[in-house]
């Protein structure tokens, strides 16, 4: 009895130790998770249109003044938004390099509009450029010649000619309101020319530039009054016509 006791509990014993691995296999399995960082989405590239942002011309002057009326074709980020700075230039090469501008004006609050550039020299050409009140430059439009109105004019005639050489008379003409206290009258020659003699002026240009300014008497002009020099001048062919500008 007792041996049949003892092989009872040894088959309980290992019927146990089986269930026991049974359950050890049937156990979940440790799952290990790898997280992966999501690829950004690159922001894309505004693309302007192949137009200007802003532009501008020449609408009027004054002996001290020019006038540019502008049009701000795009918005940002293509273009501006009012008030524009507009930058007057000595020179076209000035005006390239954003150098040593002379004079500036700021826009009024529209889109289209005009603005006037003051304190300027009577008788004088500038070149105008586009930027804004933050410091933003427009790297397009280069606008020119915007030229002031002189205080006089000139006007020439040719009196005589000969095989080698002619006479000439130049007229100054003060066409503004105020007292004009001395004027330069130049212009270019279209061939060999060269003064021989002056009178009513004194002659300071050389080559195919002449320049001539008032004598001592005639270089004050009230307005509307006017005053001539002359001309003795050696060449091998008399021009069509001289077209004297006046200055100063």
């Amino acid at each position: 009895m007792l041996r049949t006791l003892g092989a009872a509990l040894a088959a309980a014993l290992a019927l146990t130790g089986l269930a026991a691995s049974a359950g050890a296999d049937r156990s979940p399995a440790t799952t290990t998770m790898t997280l992966t960082a999501a690829t950004p989405t690159p922001t894309p590239t505004f693309a302007c249109p192949p137009a200007l942002p802003v532009t501008g011309q020449v609408t009027g002057a004054t002996t001290t003044s020019v006038t540019i009326t502008y049009w701000m074709v795009l918005s940002p980020p293509c273009g501006y938004d009012p008030p524009l700075v507009v930058s007057l230039f000595a020179s076209r090469e000035d005006a390239t390099a954003w150098r040593d501008p002379v004079a500036e004006a700021v826009t009024g609050p529209e889109r289209s509009g005009k603005v006037t550039v003051g304190g300027l020299a009577p008788g004088t050409e500038y070149w105008f450029r586009f930027g804004d009140t933050k410091g933003v430059r427009d790297p397009y439009v280069i606008g020119g010649p915007a030229r002031t109105l002189s205080l006089c004019s000139a006007t020439a005639t040719i009196d005589s000619r000969w095989g080698s050489g002619f006479v000439a008379t130049v007229t100054v003409r003060n066409d503004g309101t105020e007292p004009v206290p001395g004027w330069l009258v130049s212009w270019r020659w279209s061939g060999d020319e060269r003064i021989q003699s002056i009178w009513g002026g004194v002659a300071e240009g050389s080559g195919q530039d002449a320049v001539v300014h008032n004598a001592s008497w005639n270089g004050t002009l009230a307005p509307g009054a006017s005053t001539t020099f002359g001309l003795l001048v050696a060449a091998s062919a008399t021009p069509a016509t001289i077209t004297p500008v006046c200055g100063r």
